[in-house]
């Protein structure tokens, strides 16, 4: 095997087939998926590899925005704006928080 197509073959994926004129996300193509899912839909299927049904999604968007209201003192809110007070970009800041929900923290055990 040449050194290229052992890169194409190391960097290949199920989750994105991605090649000049073509974009499709777990054999979906982009064209197919944009104005017609939402966005949780979206993470469902890269996450999961199929689309939810309408209850599934419904589900799942209700627990996305429940997850949003942790209030300002809660510790994944703490830890990530004291990561924004270090000047790292907002990306850095939200995988902080993010990074802390867990079973105890929250409420994934629920």
């Amino acid at each position: 095997m040449s050194d290229a197509e052992e890169i194409r073959h190391w960097w290949r994926t199920s989750i994105i087939d991605m090649e000049p004129g073509k974009i499709a996300f777990r054999g979906h193509p982009i064209q197919d998926l944009i104005g017609a899912v939402s966005f949780p839909q979206m993470i469902w299927l890269m996450v999961r590899g199929d689309l939810p049904s309408r209850a599934q999604a419904a589900l799942f968007e209700c627990a996305l925005v429940a997850g949003v209201d942790h209030g300002p003192q809660a510790p994944s809110i703490a830890a990530a704006r004291m990561a924004a007070t270090c000047g790292v970009g907002l990306n850095n800041v939200m995988a902080t928080g993010v990074n802390m929900l867990g079973d105890v923290h929250g409420g994934a055990g629920e």
